[in-house]
């Protein structure tokens, strides 16, 4: 199985969130692959820009690097049409949702992915998306 990171679960983790940590070990350890989109790098990234976190910014960057825990990956070749597609849906449903959480949505959707996320409800109504929550404890 592939899990994509969304950029509160490795908010948690940097901040040593004990759930987080320990379903990310157990993730790897039972051979899961762990994904950050790039969508999830620009936000990580630009709020290490605004406000500085060398200790986390470090931790950040021994997860992604190519021995690293993480890997970075690139929106796919129908990527957008899976982000056009949620928005439409999302807004004859009424349902509003943040663009980036649409752009990773669609990579989780175009791929087959597993969202793990801490704002279920931000993605609660898009449909056909796996999430899981690693904040909360998971046997």
């Amino acid at each position: 199985m592939v899990y994509v990171l969304d950029t509160n679960i490795i908010i948690h983790y940097l901040r040593g969130e004990p759930n987080v940590y320990r379903n990310l070990r157990n993730a790897i350890t039972t051979g899961h692959e762990l994904v950050i989109p790039r969508v999830v790098d620009y936000e990580i990234r630009r709020g290490f820009l605004i406000q500085p976190a060398p200790k986390k910014e470090s931790m950040y960057n021994i997860l992604i690097e190519p021995t690293g825990y993480c890997t970075l990956r690139d929106m796919g070749e129908y990527f957008w049409t899976w982000s056009a597609k949620i928005y439409a849906d999302l807004y004859l449903k009424r349902f509003t949702v943040g663009e980036i959480d649409i752009i990773i949505a669609a990579f989780c959707l175009e791929n087959d992915y597993v969202l793990v996320t801490n704002n279920t409800s931000d993605f609660k109504n898009i449909s056909n998306l796996k999430i899981v929550d690693w904040t909360q404890q998971i046997p």
